[in-house]
C-alpha cells in the first residue's frame, strides 16, 4: 500500500531504491506516529470532521496498535511503504471507510516531522538522565580522590601538578555545558508541527492548538512553511547537542586509554573489564574505551553529515530527508550505550595514589617553587631563572606539597557549585509536562 498510489504499479527497482530503509527504521518511530494519530483524531472530532462514534472506534484501534508497537509486535508488511501507510492500512482493514479518514488534513510530511520531534524529545530525556547519572558519579569520584595528585600536561609534556579530584571534576563540569546544549535542543524541537500538512497548511478548519496540548508541546510552530523547513533543522540541532555529549565522552575515554597504559600507570581496571591479545599473553587492552572513543567521534561527525545532505536544499520537502533517518535515529542508542559503558567502567576504576613519588615527575613542581620565591618578594622573572638554573645543574629539590586555594583549583574544587549549576540546568527541562500529556493520551 502506498498512500500516494494512483493505480500504475511502480517499477520494482525504483520502489526498492525509494523505500530504502523506511520499513526498518520506521518501526523505531511507530509508537510516536500512533500517538500523533491519536491526537489528530481527537482534534478532527473537535472540529466536526469526525463523528463521536468514528473517533471512539479509531482511538480504540490506535491504542491497541500503540501497545503492539511498544512491545515490538507491530510489523510493516511487504509492499507497505512506511509506518504511516501501515497504520492506515490496519485501521482500514478493521474499520473500513472510517479507517481511511485518519489522513484527513494531514500529509506524511507533517506526520514524519511530528514523529521525529516526539521521538527526539523522548530520547533527549533519556540521554539527559543517563548523562546526569554519569555527572553524579564523576563528582563522587572527584571528592573521593581529591587528595591524590597526578601530573597535568600541556603539549602532552609533563607540566604542573593536577589531581584526580580536578580531573574527574573537569568532565563533570563539561557535562553541564553539554546539558545546556541538550536543553536548547529540547526547547527548539518541543514545538508542534502537526497541521502544517505538506508545508502549506490545509483548507480544513483544523485547530492546531488542540494537538499541541494533547501531545504536551510547549508551543506551536505557527508558520506552515517553517514547520517543514524545520525537518532538517530538527535533526541538526539535536545532533549538535548529542555531539557535545559525545565530545566529553570521547576525551574521557582517550585520557583513560593513556592513563591505563604501562607508560603512565595512573589507573587500572579489573581483569574482567579488559581484553587480551591472541599472541601476547601480557596484553591488557582497553577495547571498551577505544570503542567509546570511536563511536563518540562518529556522533561528532553527525551534524556535518546532516549539513552536507541538507545544506543546498530549497524550501519544501525533498526525498533527501529520508537519508537522515539512517544516520540520525541510531545515534541516540549509540550514545546511550556509550554513556552506560562509561558509567560502568568508572564505577570500577582503580586509582594509583603514588604517581608523583616517581622522580620523573619532580620537575612538575617547578612553578610551585617559583611561586614560593615570588611570595618572599623576588620578582617572578628572577625567580623563574633561579629555578631554571637549579633544574639545569641538577640541584632542584622541590617541596611536593601543593597549596592552591582559588575557585576551581586543586585545593578548592567547587564541586558543590558545579552540582548547583547542573541542578539549575536540569530544572529548566520540562520533561514532566510531555510525559504527563502522553500518559493521559494513552489512557
Amino acid at each position: 500500500m502506498k498512500l500516494w498510489n494512483k493505480n500504475p504499479k511502480l517499477n520494482k527497482a525504483i520502489e526498492r531504491f525509494t523505500i530504502g530503509k523506511d520499513q526498518q527504521l520506521d518501526l523505531i518511530l511507530a509508537p510516536w506516529d500512533i500517538l500523533g494519530s491519536m491526537a489528530h483524531v481527537i482534534m478532527l472530532k473537535e472540529t466536526d470532521l469526525l463523528s463521536e462514534t468514528e473517533t471512539r472506534l479509531l482511538l480504540k484501534e490506535l491504542k491497541s496498535l500503540y501497545h503492539k508497537a511498544k512491545k515490538g509486535e507491530l510489523r510493516i508488511e511487504e509492499g507497505v511503504e512506511d509506518i504511516h501507510s501501515q497504520v492506515e492500512e490496519l485501521l482500514t482493514e478493521k474499520l473500513g471507510e472510517t479507517g481511511k479518514k485518519i489522513h484527513t488534513a494531514r500529509s506524511r510530511n507533517d506526520q514524519v516531522l511530528l514523529d521525529l520531534k516526539l521521538f527526539s524529545r523522548h530520547q533527549i530525556s533519556s540521554v539527559s538522565d543517563k548523562a546526569y547519572s554519569l555527572f553524579k558519579l564523576l563528582t563522587e569520584l572527584s571528592e573521593k580522590h581529591k587528595e591524590v595528585l597526578m601530573p597535568g600536561y600541556t603539549h602532552l609534556q609533563v607540566a604542573m601538578p593536577s589531581s584526580f579530584g580536578l580531573w574527574f571534576g573537569a568532565f563533570a563540569e563539561s557535562l553541564t555545558d553539554d546539558m545546556i546544549m541538550l536543553s536548547a535542543a529540547y526547547r527548539i524541537i518541543n514545538q508542534n508541527p502537526l497541521g502544517s500538512a505538506a508545508g502549506y497548511g490545509s483548507a480544513f478548519p483544523i485547530r492546531r492548538e488542540i494537538t499541541t496540548e494533547l501531545l504536551g508541546f510547549d508551543d506551536l510552530v505557527y508558520n506552515s512553511i517553517y514547520a517543514q523547513m524545520g525537518r532538517t533543522k530538527t535533526e541538526k540541532t539535536v545532533a549538535f547537542a548529542l555531539s557535545s555529549v559525545a565530545a566529553t565522552l570521547s576525551k574521557l575515554a582517550m585520557d583513560l586509554t593513556l592513563f591505563m597504559s604501562q607508560n603512565f600507570g595512573f589507573v587500572s581496571f579489573p581483569d574482567d573489564f579488559i581484553t587480551g591479545s591472541s599472541i601476547m599473553p601480557h596484553k591488557k587492552n582497553p577495547d571498551v574505551l577505544e570503542l567509546i572513543r570511536a563511536k563518540c567521534n562518529k556522533i561528532q561527525a553527525l551534524p556535518n553529515e546532516i549539513s552536507l545532505i541538507s545544506g543546498n536544499l530549497p524550501t519544501g520537502y525533498h526525498r533527501d530527508h529520508q537519508i537522515l533517518k539512517d544516520i540520525y535515529l541510531p545515534s541516540f542508542s549509540i550514545l546511550l550505550d556509550c554513556l552506560e559503558m562509561s558509567i560502568l567502567i568508572l564505577e570500577h576504576i582503580q586509582i594509583n595514589n603514588k604517581i608523583l613519588e616517581d622522580n620523573r615527575y619532580q620537575y612538575i613542581f617547578s612553578v610551585e617553587e617559583i611561586n614560593k620565591k615570588v611570595k618572599t618578594g623576588i620578582p617572578f622573572r628572577e625567580a623563574y631563572h633561579e629555578v631554571a638554573e637549579s633544574i639545569a645543574d641538577g640541584s632542584f629539590q622541590p617541596d611536593k606539597t601543593v597549596y592552591h586555594t582559588h575557585e576551581g583549583s586543586i585545593g578548592n574544587l567547587c564541586n558543590y557549585e558545579i552540582k548547583q549549576k547542573m541542578k539549575k540546568i536540569i530544572s529548566e527541562f520540562n520533561f514532566h509536562k510531555a510525559d504527563q500529556a502522553i500518559n493521559i493520551l494513552i489512557q
